[in-house]
């Protein structure tokens, strides 16, 4: 990881006194403090990158405060177990007051690229690994690896490089952070996250890690999905689920990732509404899939989308915040999605018939 991170000479023979970390640390140095940003809902990447950026500022430059800040919600429930439990202090951005003497590092998100609620204010730094490109101009530190499966890898990257030694919390956070991004077929990974994880593995906190990923579910979970199979149609090698109205954002994309792992499709569309709002999920088994490409070019001038070459998201503000309004644009959707993978939308069938009701056991 040092060697990957480091700078070149003219002639092109690694650099070791020009590695990322060690530019990232010169941009920050002049500044009283820190504010990490990230994407809203964040998800366990993003919560580990701003972790262990702060790790790195704190050892590095003591004395200078971090501050992690929050924008929307940590609504998926393994994310909340994540927060709760290595624990990671989290304040609203909205009520960050960002002067001159703050330095704002975004991780595992560009600005403009519609992942944000407010872009008022330009980061110094940048670190991300996602393909949706945002705007960079004005950006003094800028470390955007799209090879890589996980912002949480640049990170442990830079630890590594400054020596830091990772606590057992922090460890588990990163390594979480990259498991999430990288499980699934097909694989969105390096090298370099698998290098990680075997880095960090040991040094994790096995039963916390345990309780991240095994976290109690309330009923609504449940409700979700059995509304999402009750709802969704299969055209060809394509599944469109319908959530209805749902009370956190996550799980439009937890159903996009049950459904994909049918053995007859390589993509699926999940929808569902949240606060006026028409959230998008899509996943391709495709290697080559593009889905951020397919999703932002299929929603267009409705909203915002982007995301993975395998996973994607996208959101639809609606005038009217109504179920009607949301089907109606998700049957836009559904017609621009059919017509750009080819498909017709005349040979969709409900993918569940009726299902046998039985007696109470």
């Amino acid at each position: 990881m040092i060697g990957e991170g480091a700078e070149r000479d003219p002639e092109g023979e690694p650099d070791a006194r020009r590695v990322r970390s060690d530019r990232l640390l010169a941009v920050l140095e002049p500044f009283e403090r820190v504010v990490a940003v990230s994407h809203v809902n964040p998800d366990p990447d993003s919560l580990a990158s701003m972790l262990g950026i702060r790790e790195l500022i704190q050892k590095c430059q003591p004395g200078k405060p971090v501050l992690l800040t929050v924008d929307g919600m940590i609504a998926r429930a393994e994310n909340r177990a994540m927060v709760e439990l290595i624990p990671i202090p989290l304040t609203p951005v909205k009520s960050v007051a960002i002067d001159r003497r703050t330095a704002v590092v975004m991780v595992d998100t560009q600005p403009h690229t519609g992942r944000r609620s407010s872009e008022s204010d330009r980061p110094l730094a940048v670190i991300d690994h996602h393909e949706t490109g945002g705007d960079l101009e004005g950006v003094l530190f800028r470390d955007v690896r799209t090879h890589m499966g996980a912002s949480s890898t640049i990170i442990t990257g830079y630890l590594l490089e400054q020596k830091v030694v990772v606590s057992p919390q922090l460890a588990t956070a990163l390594l979480y952070g990259i498991e999430s991004e990288t499980t699934g077929y097909p694989r969105e990974a390096s090298s370099l996250d698998d290098g990680a994880l075997v880095w960090l593995f040991p040094r994790a906190d096995k039963e916390l890690l345990a309780r991240i990923r095994n976290p109690k579910l309330p009923q609504s979970h449940f409700a979700t999905f059995q509304r999402a199979l009750t709802n969704a149609f299969l055209y060809r090698d394509l599944i469109v689920a319908w959530c209805g109205e749902v009370t956190q954002p996550d799980i439009v994309a937890e159903v996009a990732d049950f459904f994909v792992r049918f053995d007859q499709v390589n993509w699926v569309l999940s929808a569902g509404l949240f606060e006026g709002g028409l959230k998008l999920s899509l996943r391709s088994n495709d290697l080559g899939g593009e889905a951020g490409e397919v999703l932002r070019e299929v929603v267009g001038e409705m909203g915002n989308a982007g995301g993975h070459d395998k996973r994607a998201g996208g959101l639809i503000t609606l005038a009217d915040p109504g179920e009607a309004a949301a089907e109606q644009a998700l049957t836009e959707v559904r017609r621009r999605l059919l017509g750009r993978l080819g498909m017709d939308e005349h040979q969709g069938r409900r993918l569940l018939q009726d299902a046998p009701r039985i007696a109470a056991p």
